[in-house]
C-alpha cells in the first residue's frame, strides 16, 4: 500500500482592490453580469467573465429553470459561449462572483463540480492553464493558477 498526498495552492487577495488592474476589470464585469442572473428559485446569483487570448471577454450568468436540473451555471454559460463564438481562442482568465438575495456572501465561492469538469475540459483542450479568480459578493478573492488546484484528479478523454 502507498499513500498519495495532493497539495493545492491559492493566492489570497484581501479585496478586489489588490487584484491586478486587468483582473479588477474582469471581476467588475462578472459582478455586473451577476446582477442579471435568472435565479428565481435559489436566489443565488453568479456571474462569470472570461478573458480570451484574442483579447475578447465573454460573460455568463446562471440561468435557472423550474425543471431542475435544466438550468446552467454562470461559468458554463460563459465557457460554452466562448467555445461557440471563438472556438480557436484559449481561455486565459476566469473571474467568478456569487451573491445570495437572502444572506451576505463574504467567503470566496468556487465553481461547482460540474463547472470544474467543464473548465477542466477546456484547459485540457487548449493545453494551457486557466487562471481562476473567485469571490463572494465582497471580501477575499482566491486565485488558482489552474483548475488542477480545484480538481486535482481530473477525468479527461484519455480515460475513454
Amino acid at each position: 500500500m502507498k499513500q498519495i498526498n495532493i497539495n493545492t495552492s491559492f493566492t489570497v487577495f484581501q479585496s478586489t482592490e489588490e487584484l491586478p488592474q486587468e483582473v479588477q476589470s474582469l471581476m467588475q464585469q462578472a459582478v455586473e453580469i451577476r446582477k442579471k442572473a435568472y435565479a428565481p428559485y435559489s436566489k443565488f446569483r453568479v456571474g462569470a467573465a472570461l478573458l480570451l487570448d484574442n483579447g475578447k471577454i465573454v460573460l455568463g450568468s446562471n440561468q435557472e429553470n423550474a425543471a431542475y436540473p435544466s438550468g446552467l451555471c454562470a461559468e458554463r454559460v460563459a465557457i460554452f459561449q466562448s467555445g461557440a463564438i471563438y472556438p480557436e481562442a484559449k481561455i486565459v482568465k476566469l473571474a467568478v462572483t456569487a451573491a445570495s438575495d437572502t444572506n451576505e456572501t463574504k467567503s470566496p465561492i468556487p465553481p461547482c463540480g460540474a463547472c470544474r469538469q467543464s473548465i477542466s475540459e477546456y484547459e485540457f483542450k487548449q493545453d494551457s492553464p486557466i487562471e481562476i479568480y473567485f469571490m463572494g459578493e465582497s471580501g477575499e478573492v482566491y486565485k488558482s493558477d489552474s483548475i488542477k488546484n480545484l480538481l486535482p484528479l481530473s477525468f479527461d478523454k484519455n480515460f475513454l
